[in-house]
């Protein structure tokens, strides 16, 4: 399990420093500073993903009263800051400690 946290925030770590490196292009390329948001990112790469992510969250009551804001949130961010920390929430829960004990043997 650990390794399979590992290697996604190593996926999200590649993902998100080809996004940064796509948006560094296409910012020198116009002269103007070019940020992709993480729905633009993922309306290109599956849009029927997108689509179910759009219908499954509720629209009316409050069903998506706590959730739809930080939902919302992180649609409009740049896609490298949200892959980069997604990489980082992933890292941190697959990490594995070393045992102090072995370092201190006298």
């Amino acid at each position: 399990m650990l390794f399979l946290l590992r290697l996604g925030s190593l996926v999200c770590l590649v993902m998100a420093t080809i996004a940064g490196t796509i948006d560094s292009i296409r910012s020198v390329a116009s002269s103007a500073v070019v940020i992709t948001s993480f729905a633009d990112l993922w309306k290109s790469f599956s849009p029927s993903t997108f689509e179910r992510l759009q219908a499954a969250i509720p629209a009316g009551d409050d069903g998506g009263k706590f959730y739809m804001p930080a939902v919302e949130w992180s649609l409009s961010q740049p896609a490298f800051a949200v892959l980069l920390a997604v990489s980082l929430l992933l890292w941190m829960v697959g990490y594995r400690r070393v045992p102090a004990t072995g370092r201190f043997l006298a």
